[in-house]
């Protein structure tokens, strides 16, 4: 009996043991909804300067930016479903949302926010004046569109200038 008692207390001892190391190799969840929903993976080419402005205007509204430098941008472009229309030079995913070319960290901060029923947001092509392609005080109207799974767009928000 001794021999039972003393092997299932070891079994147990080794157990609570390797729970506590186990607990401790585990990365917890982050702290509340809010600051997971401000990582933001970004996929960019090398030899884009503005997405790396596009980059840098995230990090300044608050957002945690992993900044993905690749040679194959159209791979991401691809695995994500952007095509023609839609497409501009840097694709990013936060949250589950698509965020393609120069779209606002105000837009995507909105979209987080409010959860729509969407693929995600783009500025299609690369618009002078929006986040990222500044150049002096050229400003060009632009539109952020919003998406979905189906192909099907909508204006998300239509800008005169930013």
């Amino acid at each position: 009996m001794k021999k039972i008692i003393i092997v299932v207390t070891t079994a147990l001892i080794f157990s609570f043991g390797l729970n506590i190391s186990y607990a401790q190799s585990v990365p917890s969840e982050p702290a509340s909804s809010e600051s997971s929903a401000m990582d933001v993976v970004v996929y960019r080419s090398p030899t884009c300067g503005c997405c790396s402005k596009w980059v840098a205007h995230l990090k300044t509204q608050g957002f945690n930016v992993q900044d993905n430098v690749i040679e194959d941008i159209q791979k991401i472009k691809d695995q994500y479903s952007i095509s023609g229309p839609l497409a501009s030079c840097h694709t990013a995913v936060v949250n589950g949302y698509i965020v393609e070319g120069h779209v606002p960290a105000t837009d995507i901060k909105t979209m987080l926010l409010e959860k729509p029923e969407i693929s995600g947001l783009t500025v299609p092509g690369m618009v002078v004046g929006t986040p990222g392609m500044e150049m002096g005080d050229k400003k060009a109207p632009f539109k952020v569109i919003a998406f979905d799974k189906d192909g099907k767009t909508q204006i998300y928000k239509a800008y005169d200038k930013y």
